[in-house]
């Protein structure tokens, strides 16, 4: 009986032993099919030095915004990888294949776009031609052979040798103000001959040049100085146009991203930091700039508009409303009043009966100092929001071309004899963007001069010798150092006038 237990107890054992085997095998089996028919990718050393070639030796092509973003995706796909907590391995060989695959297929076009910048240049008339006689910025025209070597000061034109030419100014919109050119570095235009420094860097499309110095940094600068000139500049060329920026504060570029990308397939050059040889076949040094914050559309490309600033903006920044609300879509909701409130000077000081007044009015009221921060899109979209908005003269007013079309812009001008500054700088812009404008001078009550001057002091008898003495000392007194009180019972009949925009 034992020795059959003991045969039953070896019999089991090697049943149980062959089913082992068998499940081993068909596990072997898959993995071997599984590595034949996935092999690993290993990356190869062109895609990761990111090589670029050129059918010209010792040049490079000027890479796109699209690469910049399809390196930038790539990133954020690692990260996600990462986060899930995939391996390091699936990770880099995810990369690689990428890299690879962009490496392979941007080759081509890369050697085609430096023959095609070639081209262009051989075929484009030679051309020197400077503008001078504008009151608001100095200009040149440029075609041909053009290089700029970066981290210079250096336009150069290269000719045969027969002009002797050079031309020195500040590629700012803001000519004869000293305080806005000690922050801009002065660049010279000059005819060259063929032995002018060697391409490195060969541009297809054709340059801008200027400068983001002066008074970057402030809204209403930034816009009326860059951003509108630019606009200018480069809208007509559908992204054809490589800007080349000297003065370059990067946060600053960072600040207006979608602007530049909107305006420009490539990302900009740094002029004071870049080591190539920039070449061009056209080239404009200086951004034509026709009036405060707005456009003349008789001086400006196809006729452009504020209105079409406006329009492009909005798509920019991808804003939603593209006109304001009726008495129909405030069916149960209240029209919208952003109140640009201003923390220093010019500040109102009975804010909180300001906002009681506009709530009386029915208004869903939003208070900001209208800094935009380094968001602006995300300001922008607040301004989209807003049916109204008021402030005190000063740069926060600037925000009127996030508006949507038809609304109301309420600007309050503190006393000192400035309504013709309030209607140049933020009054005709809100009228060319055709936007409601309504504008409210305040009485000397309503000024906190009254604390500090006599009623007989020329400040409120005689503003005008103070304009006389220069814009420092006019802007120290009545800008710098003035606050506003408003008579609520009298600027009620301005918000209704607001109100009456809007049920019109």
């Amino acid at each position: 009986m034992a020795n059959k237990l003991k045969l039953f107890r070896n019999a089991g054992q090697t049943q149980r032993f062959r089913f082992v085997m068998l499940v081993v095998g068909c596990f072997v089996i898959s993995m071997t099919f599984i590595l034949i028919s996935r092999p690993f990718t290993f990356p190869t050393l062109g895609s990761k030095l990111g090589t670029q070639r050129s059918d010209v030796e010792g040049e490079k092509v000027a890479p796109t915004l699209r690469d910049d973003d399809q390196a930038s995706k790539q990133l954020e796909k690692n990260e996600e990888e990462n986060l899930q907590g995939k391996e390091d391995d699936e990770a880099l060989e995810s990369t690689s294949e990428a890299e690879e695959g962009g490496a392979k297929n941007g080759g081509n076009s890369d050697q085609d776009e430096a023959h095609t910048a070639q081209e262009i240049q051989s075929n484009v008339e030679k051309k020197l031609s400077c503008e001078f006689s504008d009151p608001r910025v100095d200009v040149c025209e440029l075609s041909g052979d053009i290089r700029i070597p970066g981290n210079s000061s250096d336009v150069l034109f290269v000719d045969s040798g027969e002009r002797n030419e050079a031309f020195r100014f500040r590629p700012y919109a803001r000519k004869g103000d000293a305080a806005a050119f000690s922050r801009v570095r002065e660049l010279t235009v000059k005819a060259v001959d063929v032995s002018a420094p060697q391409c490195t860097v060969r541009h297809a499309a054709p340059a801008v040049v200027f400068s983001a110095g002066g008074y970057t940094g402030n809204l209403f600068h930034d816009f009326t100085d860059v951003l509108i000139p630019l606009f200018l500049a480069a809208r007509q060329l559908d992204g054809e146009v490589q800007f080349v920026v000297s003065d370059m504060n990067p946060w600053w570029v960072y600040r207006y991203l979608p602007v530049f990308q909107k305006l420009s397939k490539f990302p900009v050059i740094d002029y004071d930091k870049s080591k190539e040889v920039h070449c061009f076949s056209k080239v404009v040094v200086g951004l034509r700039s026709h009036k405060e914050l707005s456009i003349d559309p008789a001086r400006a490309p196809n006729g452009y508009s504020m209105v079409d600033f406006a329009k492009f903006l909005r798509e920019a920044f991808s804003l939603e409303r593209d006109a304001t609300s009726n008495i129909e879509d405030l069916a149960g909701k209240k029209p919208r009043i952003l109140i640009v409130a201003r923390k220093q000077s010019r500040a109102f000081t009975n804010l909180h009966e300001i906002t009681q007044l506009a709530d009386q009015l029915g208004f869903e009221i939003i208070v900001n100092d209208g800094d935009v921060g380094s968001d602006v899109g995300q300001f922008a979209k607040l301004v989209n929001s807003v049916d109204v908005m008021l402030g005190v003269h000063g740069s926060g007013l600037t925000n009127l071309v996030f508006l949507p079309p038809n609304a109301t812009v309420i600007q309050v001008v503190p006393w000192g004899g400035l309504e013709w500054m309030a209607m140049l700088d933020f009054g005709e812009p809100a009228k060319d963007m055709k936007l409601n404008y309504v504008q409210y001078s305040i009485a000397i009550e309503e000024s906190s001069l009254i604390e500090q001057y006599p009623r007989d002091h020329p400040v409120f008898k005689d503003t005008m010798s103070f304009h006389q003495r220069g814009h420092p000392v006019m802007r120290s007194t009545f800008m710098d150092n003035q606050n506003v009180k408003l008579d609520i019972k009298k600027f009620k009949n301005t918000l209704w006038k607001a109100l009456e925009f809007i049920i019109q």
